[in-house]
């Protein structure tokens, strides 16, 4: 292998990572970094100066292209689009809980559907500062505009995503203790300990895709969302079944309806009770979920 693959193969998580968080689908992500490599091998790379660099800002500057593309279709979307969940594990030694928590806020699919309030190259922007580190010098680079612009851009951003990020900062095991004993609950039909477990105001939005059933609108009240997976469970019987996953660097369940997997549920959470429920189940978004593709994080 030589120097110029191993770089690119070292680097490939974090390229992912990048193109993920600006697309929102795994898929298209990997077609954003696999168009990188293709460039990459076709660049004299011995007059490249900062690979990381080269790399991330190339792949931005092409996630940016594709999201472009990508609203057009999210527009005319059946239903309400969620990002495409994914399967999450740490590259190397176990993680610190700081990069867990780290990973949890700018990973979840709470924050990835806020960011779709961004444009193209706000919301690489505003990654590339906030998530990445990146200097107002290197992100100019990237986004084709002066500092003072980028400036500008990613306080813009700030602003109009202050009042709709995720509001709760819960600690991983706190987070980690109530999905157990939701799934406990889930598992053994208690449908009191699942209303408990429950915030009155909770929400549920679900993402069917036109493909499979889902609504329309979120549906508010925890003891409605508590009636509607208690339904499921006296439908299915033994047919239904929950399994606990990392998701998007926080814990969440999947769930499998005569041993094939119906949906991937992630969860926002106050640290006491469950304050959102995010249900992706359109079958082409749990497509990589289902074959237990798993997102390496640096």
């Amino acid at each position: 292998m030589d120097d110029a693959t191993a770089t690119f193969g070292r680097l490939q998580p974090r390229l992912l990572g990048v193109a993920y968080r600006m697309l929102g689908s795994m898929a298209e992500a990997e077609d954003v970094v696999q168009d990188v490599w293709l460039r990459w091998h076709d660049t004299d790379t011995g007059r490249v100066d900062n690979a990381e660099a080269w790399l991330v800002a190339s792949t931005t500057r092409r996630a940016i292209d594709k999201l472009r593309l990508a609203r057009t279709h999210r527009e005319h979307y059946v239903g309400i689009w969620l990002p495409e969940p994914v399967l999450t594990d740490f590259d190397g030694a176990s993680p610190t809980p700081e990069q867990v928590e780290e990973a949890a806020s700018d990973l979840s699919i709470a924050f990835l559907t806020v960011l779709e309030r961004l444009a193209p190259d706000a919301r690489a922007a505003f990654l590339l500062h906030e998530v990445f580190d990146a200097d107002y010098a290197q992100i100019a680079e990237v986004v084709g505009k002066s500092e003072a612009a980028c400036r500008q851009i990613v306080h813009r951003a700030k602003a109009q995503l202050r009042d709709e990020r995720p509001r709760y900062h819960v600690p991983d095991d706190v987070h980690r203790r109530l999905m157990q004993r939701f799934l406990d609950a889930v598992a053994s039909g208690d449908f009191s300990g699942m209303k408990a477990l429950m915030a009155e105001s909770a929400v549920l939005v679900g993402d069917g895709g036109g493909v499979v059933t889902s609504f329309p609108r979120p549906m508010v009240g925890g003891d409605r969302i508590a009636a509607l997976l208690y339904a499921a469970r006296l439908r299915f019987k033994e047919g239904l079944r929950h399994e606990l996953a990392l998701v998007n660097g926080r814990m969440g369940l999947l769930r499998y309806i005569q041993g094939e997997l119906e949906s991937v549920m992630s969860f926002e959470t106050d640290g006491e009770r469950i304050v959102n429920v995010f249900v992706q189940r359109n079958p082409e978004k749990l497509r990589l979920v289902s074959a237990h593709h798993v997102l390496r994080l640096q």
